[in-house]
């Protein structure tokens, strides 16, 4: 939604639809700029801009301001190869945006009115996640260690040479930063991850990631913390991600996407696991992240399972205002889950 009456869709034909609550037998306008398939829609509340993600490797901004039956103003933001999502976190300071390559992609300090061209990035460096045993190790180092990354070939010194004299001056990070992150996953195998579903703590604290082999024979639901404090140097981000907690999820329907959520409280996980969904918590209690922050990665614990469909659950959603949950199966059915008082 844009605002109370205006909402935008995605589709696998390319397009984005703008709709009228009002008027629903009719699209406002069609959008088209991307040429594959559209997987994400996020919205700037404060710029106004549309922000839309697809299988093409790009991320386009739409200026809705301007809309017209014809469509509306739009540029490529940025463009990396093997895109799967993106998301904005809830201030709309950083997009995150996941790989099949395993890598996970954040721009720091965000600013959607500058468009980022390949090799203009701030700064772009490569780093594994640590878990909460390794941030002692760490903390000490001289740095993070700077690796290859799936949508750029030069090397971190020929990047950081993008950046202001002024920023390096004032010691604070320029907008858009980059920083590639190889998140950590518990017994992943040797021939690598593929982050196919990506969500972020409706109050910016964690990531939420689901992920896979790329084999396909193993798959796991894993929640990262947002680490912020002082840069490793003046003119690194100030964000990187731990591992806090993980579960194994049901290898059922190879190939396909499971798409999980936060509750809008927090406080759990739905997650598709085979023919039905579980319902996953910090702890038994579930109590909040901040709350319950484990001193090494733990297990997710399993609040209630829930099983209705007879083909794979591939998608789950909390109502943003009710005690309800959905989940859709991939033959097109979709159940409502109502607690009992």
């Amino acid at each position: 939604f844009l605002d109370n009456r205006l909402f935008a869709t995605c589709s696998d034909d390319t397009t984005i639809a703008l709709w009228d609550l009002r008027k629903l037998n009719t699209k406002v306008c069609t959008l088209h700029g991307h040429t594959s398939w559209v997987k994400n829609i996020e919205y700037d509340t404060n710029t106004r801009l549309l922000v839309t993600s697809g299988f093409d490797g790009n991320v386009i901004i739409w200026d809705t301001n301007r809309y017209t039956e014809d469509g509306c103003p739009h540029k490529k933001f940025f463009h990396t190869r093997f895109l799967m999502r993106m998301r904005l976190t809830p201030d709309c300071s950083k997009m995150l945006i996941s790989t099949s390559s395993g890598y996970l992609l954040i721009l720091h300090d965000l600013d959607l009115t500058k468009s980022l061209e390949v090799g203009s990035y701030p700064i772009l460096r490569a780093r594994r996640t640590t878990s909460s045993s390794d941030l002692t190790t760490s903390s000490s180092s001289s740095g993070p260690r700077v690796s290859g990354s799936p949508c750029h070939h030069s090397d971190s010194n020929s990047s950081e040479k993008h950046m202001s004299r002024a920023s390096q001056r004032e010691g604070v990070s320029p907008r858009n930063s980059l920083e590639v992150v190889t998140p950590e996953v518990l017994g992943e195998s040797d021939h690598g991850n593929c982050i196919t579903s990506l969500q972020l703590h409706p109050k910016g604290w964690a990531t939420l990631l689901r992920c896979s082999s790329n084999s396909d024979d193993e798959e796991c639901t894993c929640v990262y913390e947002f680490q912020e404090g002082a840069p490793v140097r003046p003119v690194s981000p100030r964000c990187s991600l731990r591992l806090t907690h993980y579960i194994e999820e049901a290898n059922v329907g190879r190939g396909y996407i499971k798409e999980l959520c936060f509750s809008p409280d927090g406080r759990m996980i739905s997650s598709p696991h085979g023919y039905g969904i579980r319902l996953l918590g910090f702890d038994k209690q579930c109590s909040e992240l901040v709350d319950c922050l484990p001193k090494e990665a733990s297990p997710l614990r399993v609040i209630r399972s829930l099983y209705s469909h007879n083909d794979v659950v591939l998608t789950t959603k909390f109502s943003p205002t009710h005690c309800q949950i959905a989940s859709g199966c991939l033959s097109g059915r979709v159940s409502l889950y109502q607690p009992k008082f």
